[in-house]
């Protein structure tokens, strides 16, 4: 290797070893600082996250505090009494009469952060002043819920029966506020009052009656000699309009469509070849369509089955009834 070969030899050496030591300088100077700015991006998310949950945790403060200010009150006894008042004054505000009305109470139930009680409400009264009394419950201000509401007709002309359960939450441990009167934002004189006339001008709860057929023009000719009489009128004639109680007694009221008559029957009566023995008053699903509920029915035994008919429904149109469909009083009677 002559001299000119050695001094490039050295040259690059020198070269790869500056890189080498600057490689060097640079890993001892760069990795400590790299693990500083880790160090400082996990704290910096420490904090992000802790102010988060702080702007949170203040958020849901306000919000129960806000809520606390709408219930009744901190203690389950005071809260159902104050319930129960305001139950009253809604009662009566609507126009319908308090001794018309029960209330059983509900709860306490206890559920996370508070407890629920409330009240099981049922009632008599007009169409329209039942619907103030939904109308005044859902627009109340205090802290409520109103569940298994129910609206079905009532044991004379122009009366529903109403039952809802009023379910109300006393906070445990309730938050320092002060609790203030409050009112409600709608009255019964509001336009949002005057949209639900409609339910009560259409009388929705009464049930349909099809039109009956319109009466023949002229009398009937006479029968000429030699020639059948007319067959009497079959059962699909006769039409089940009402199943009512006079003095506690059932009363059937069936319209002869043809003769536009009305009878009037009783259990123990003869009827349809059998003899009826009741009216069943249960609430239960229309058997020509189970979406609806059928609040009455008479039932008749011709022979040894007994068949029901629906209120509304024409004499043709009995159906047998299972063992399993019978009344108590008929599967177990006195």
């Amino acid at each position: 290797m002559n001299r000119r070969e050695k001094i490039l030899a050295a040259s690059i050496g020198g070269v790869v070893g500056l890189i080498v030591v600057l490689w060097g300088i640079r890993a001892l100077i760069s990795q400590p600082l790299h693990v500083l700015d880790q160090r400082i991006a996990t704290a910096r998310e420490k904090i992000s996250k802790i102010q988060s949950e702080r702007r949170a945790y203040f958020a849901a403060e306000d919000r129960l505090k806000s809520i606390t200010q709408r219930t009744f009150a901190d203690s389950i006894d005071q809260a159902s009494a104050q319930s129960g008042e305001l139950l009253t004054r809604q009662i009566i505000q609507a126009g319908l009469a308090e001794s018309d009305f029960t209330r059983l109470p509900v709860g306490p139930r206890k559920i996370r952060g508070a407890s629920e009680i409330g009240w099981n409400v049922q009632g008599d009264g007009s169409l329209s002043n039942v619907v103030n009394l939904l109308f005044t419950l859902n627009q109340s201000p205090w802290l409520h819920r109103t569940e298994n509401l129910a609206v079905t007709r009532g044991d004379s002309p122009g009366v529903v029966r109403v039952r809802f359960r009023y379910l109300t939450l006393v906070i445990d441990p309730a938050p320092d506020v002060v609790r203030t009167n409050l009112v409600a934002g709608l009255g019964l004189e509001s336009s949002e009052r005057h949209l639900l006339n409609s339910i009560v001008s259409r009388d929705v709860l009464r049930p349909y009656i099809r039109r009956p057929p319109p009466p023949p023009a002229s009398p009937a000719p006479s029968t000429p000699a030699g020639q059948r009489p007319a067959a009497p009128p079959g059962p699909e004639s006769f039409r089940i309009v009402s199943l009512s109680e006079w003095e506690g007694v059932p009363e059937v009221h069936i319209r002869d469509m043809t003769a536009q008559k009305t009878h009037i029957y009783h259990p123990g009566d003869a009827l349809e070849g059998g003899t009826l023995v009741m009216v069943d008053y249960r609430t239960l699903p229309r058997p020509d369509n189970p979406q609806l509920k059928s609040s009455s029915r008479m039932i008749l035994k011709i022979g040894a089955d007994y068949f029901a008919i629906e209120r509304g429904r024409t004499l043709a149109d009995k159906r047998k009834l299972a063992p399993s469909d019978l009344p108590p009083a008929l599967v177990h009677p006195l």
